[in-house]
């Protein structure tokens, strides 16, 4: 028997940064907590941390390079898997040219130092246009909105949850995601707290559960907070309620010039549209004005909706117009002790376009609806082979059935991912890292969007084998032999970046981020300091930044009307120039706590009980069909069809079904152990790849028409 010894880091499974201590005895984990000592944290931890130990054990999980051969996997050694994949991918782009090679980088990634600090050189190296991402699924608008208004795509203010006083949230369920866009542990708490100092309201197509803890939840058609939003603007212009406040001083142009453009958006217009009264809509713009400490959040149901870039674009305007950016208790950004800003790309947009569709690329990247037709359709610039970095697309992007059959007559699929996946069954090589405890751990992307400013680095609790790689050894192994270095002097370079690690550039960025010494090695704040508090170190409240966090030239809020209003005309043809009948029922997804889009569904503890992939629907529209709780429904989009299990509930609002994302496990070839009644169906065997935000090309995921119907009705009509 070894003595017990306790672990702290950050659980990196998803946004919320929770602090954990991990009980180690024997070499086994015997128990995950939270850390009581974390500040941000304070001890909270939500279901999923536990799946840290199932990754880690699973037996499922691929620990040596695999490649397919006659239709069987069979191993290879690191120097054979690496000599092979990258012969493959100079024979198939001298063959084709560099675009036919395409890259897909899962969420993942930027759960993970290593990978997030040290994957762009092999993207240089792959010399291909034809890169796309998670980002184009579900949060692209947000980039583009701060890329405009505020010169950087990071450049994202985030609720100052912990002294607002009324938080009025649209499109967001924080108890089931732990935050999202905005990184916040012990939600719960902290949203019961805003509740002590004022008020929480919740504007959704579903009661969920951060709705059923406010104090107010109104029900929204889906796709139509475009036109709640266009109406509280509308009255924040009629009703003399706009003051700006200290951020007046830093517009580019005088904010009381748009005031036109809301004009013909009135309550009483929007209301038989939207389902929410005039009164409604008017009351919650005086509410939120006659608040102290008011701020307006919107993100992934605002986000995924044919008019997600306007509709964000909107919600921070309102914010502006009301005095609530860079204000305490609003919008506030943050701080962080990496400054990633200062390393990465301001952002970009147009600078190509998707070969066969014209969709414009943002900071390098197409949208990933595009993907499956630039695959199938003929021509120059056509994929023919895939590189999957830690992704899922078949079960994360629309028209997952599409693009599954695309992946079938790729040349060349390489997957760098520790599982047999519904996307990486079709690989010709899969390449696995290792998991995520037995990598160094820092926070980089999601400290940018904290709601307190901290920081809190952890080192491997296990270390690597000697026949496994880290993420980052992966991808330098294939940058170097795809582009050998030029000459000692780079030979050296490369060489002492991989003996540094991410350690060594971390060493570097927190010397030269806003608590650093600079040159001073024993001076601020230091990879040193964060080893020797475990708990991490606590930075602060997020303070106003203005204007020096602006990085557009001028220090200035580009206020960009004509580039997001001009999607107006798309608004008013969509809903008012439109005479057709609106459509029967309407598609929202929605996620549970214990899931984090299909990563964690091979963890038997996480998916035990009642199948949680089913279909919500309010009762009044099931007995209009007469389908009873628990009957097989066939629900049916332009794309597709997919049968799964009612699930009968009032927190629907009527006309509306909601299918969880991620699931799906049932296609052949998978590594998923988990239990036929949990494979569940894949919701984005409905979602439509045609269907897009225009203004960004991001996927629409919500408000997607379809069909339902029940299965036993049919039955008993075929008897």
């Amino acid at each position: 028997m070894t003595e017990a010894k306790k672990h702290y880091r950050t659980c990196n499974l998803c946004e919320a940064m929770c602090g954990i201590e991990i009980t180690v005895e024997n070499e086994k984990i015997s128990s995950i907590k939270g850390d009581a000592e974390d500040s941000f944290s304070r001890g909270h931890i939500c279901p999923k941390a536990i799946a840290l130990k199932d990754l880690y054990e699973d037996p499922d999980r691929i620990r040596k390079p695999m490649e397919k051969v006659d239709g069987e996997w069979r191993e290879l050694s690191w120097d054979e898997a690496f000599d092979k994949v990258v012969a493959r991918i100079q024979s198939l782009q001298a063959k084709h040219g560099n675009d036919a090679l395409g890259v897909y980088l899962g969420n993942p990634n930027v759960h993970n130092t290593g990978s997030l600090l040290m994957s762009g050189s092999v993207l240089r190296a792959l010399n291909t246009k034809n890169k796309f991402s998670a980002t184009s699924v579900d949060q692209l608008p947000h980039h583009i909105v701060s890329w405009k208004l505020f010169g950087h795509q990071l450049r994202i203010p985030v609720p100052d949850i912990d002294n607002t006083d009324h938080f009025l949230i649209f499109g967001a369920n924080p108890l089931a995601s732990n935050g999202s866009i905005m990184s916040v542990a012990d939600v719960k708490q902290r949203l019961k707290d805003v509740r002590k100092r004022g008020k929480v309201v919740v504007v959704d197509p579903r009661r969920t559960a951060t709705a059923e803890l406010a104090d107010a939840h109104h029900f929204v058609r889906p796709g139509t907070d475009v036109l709640v939003l266009l109406a509280m603007l509308h009255v924040l212009f009629a009703e003399g309620l706009v003051n700006t406040g200290n951020v007046a001083k830093h517009f580019d142009q005088g904010p009381m010039s748009l005031a036109d453009k809301f004009t013909e958006y009135s309550p009483e217009k929007v209301a038989p549209i939207t389902g929410m009264s005039a009164a409604i809509i008017r009351d919650m713009v005086r509410d939120f004005c006659s608040a102290k400490a008011p701020v307006l959040y919107g993100r992934l149901g605002v986000s995924v909706q044919e008019f997600g870039t306007l509709s964000q674009y909107l919600i921070m305007l309102f914010n502006m117009l009301t005095g609530r950016l860079d204000s305490v208790g609003g919008l506030m950004f943050t701080k962080p002790a990496v400054d990633i800003l200062a390393q990465s790309g301001r952002g970009n947009m147009g600078r190509f376009h998707s070969r066969v569709r014209g969709l414009p690329e943002f900071n390098g990247e197409l949208p990933v609806a595009a993907l499956a037709e630039e695959i199938t359709t003929p021509g120059e610039g056509q994929i023919k082979g895939m590189i999957l970095i830690a992704g899922n697309p078949v079960l994360s992007t629309p028209n997952g059935e599409q693009l599954d059959r695309a992946f079938k007559d790729l040349e060349l699929q390489v997957a760098i991912d520790f599982y047999i996946n519904e996307s990486s069954r079709h690989a010709d090589f899969i390449l696995p890292p290792v998991s995520p405890l037995e990598r160094e751990h820092y926070d980089v992307i999601f400290n940018v969007l904290a709601v307190r400013d901290n920081a809190r680095y952890a080192k491997a609790l296990f270390p690597r084998k000697a026949d496994a790689r880290h993420d980052w050894e992966i991808l330098l192994s294939l940058r170097d032999r795809l582009q050998p270095p030029k000459g000692l002097k780079e030979k050296l370079s490369r060489q002492l970046l991989r003996s540094a690690g991410p350690a060594g550039l971390l060493t570097f960025l927190l010397r030269q981020g806003p608590y650093g010494g600079g040159l001073n090695p024993f001076k601020g704040l230091s990879l040193g300091k964060l080893k020797r508090s475990p708990h991490g170190v606590d930075l602060g409240a997020l303070k106003p930044a203005l204007p020096k966090g602006l990085y557009h030239r001028d220090r200035k809020i580009h206020l960009e009307a004509e580039f997001f209003l001009k999607d107006l005309a798309r608004v008013d043809s969509k809903f008012f120039d439109n005479d057709g009948v609106p459509e029967k029922f309407l598609l929202i997804g929605r996620r549970d706590v214990r899931s984090n889009n299909s990563w964690l569904h091979n963890s038997h503890r996480l998916v035990k009980g009642k199948s949680r992939c089913t279909a919500l629907i309010n009762p009044l529209d099931a007995q209009a069909l007469a389908i009873a709780d628990g009957d097989m429904v066939k629900v049916s989009s332009r794309v597709g069809s997919v049968e799964l299990a009612a699930q009968l509930s009032d927190e629907m609002m009527t006309g509306v079904i909601s299918i969880p994302h991620g699931w799906g496990h049932s296609l052949s070839g998978t590594q998923w152990q988990t239990a036929e009644a949990h494979a569940g169906v894949s919701v984005n065997d409905l979602t439509d790849e045609m269907h897009i935000d225009e203004l960004s090309g991001n996927a629409v995921l919500n408000g997607v028409p379809v069909t339902l119907e029940s299965m036993s009705m049919n039955e008993a009509v075929s008897a």
